[in-house]
């Protein structure tokens, strides 16, 4: 009974060593930049649409178009602004602008699902 209980503790422990190793984006990132898209971005690309400039939507094939397709391109865009789009750097935070860059990317991996 007792060499159970330490396996399963063995288990635990072992994986929350392994979470610890993932990127915080991993687990708050998800969440966060929804939530920070919801509220900073939908009024001009709900579901990867640009409602200002049709063709620099946010699906996945104009981001790679547009040299965008990188956490890196977008996290620039959102911090510093371009043409139509404002800057949010000073109103996020850089968690903020990675967690919505990371949520970003991988709504235009999965087509932007409704």
């Amino acid at each position: 009974m007792l060499s159970k209980f330490c396996a399963v503790v063995l288990a635990i422990v072992a994986t929350a060593a392994l979470w610890s190793l993932q990127p915080a984006t991993a687990w708050a990132g998800a969440a966060e930049g929804t939530q920070v898209f919801k509220a900073n971005c939908a009024a001009c690309h709900a579901l990867g649409t640009n409602r200002i400039i049709v063709g620099k939507n946010l699906q996945k094939n104009a981001l790679e178009k547009y040299d965008m397709y990188s956490q890196e391109a977008i996290v620039y865009q959102v911090t510093n602004g371009k043409n139509a789009m404002p800057p949010f750097g000073s109103r996020l935070t850089p968690e903020e602008i990675e967690s919505v860059a990371d949520y970003v990317l991988e709504q235009a991996d999965l087509g932007w699902p409704a």
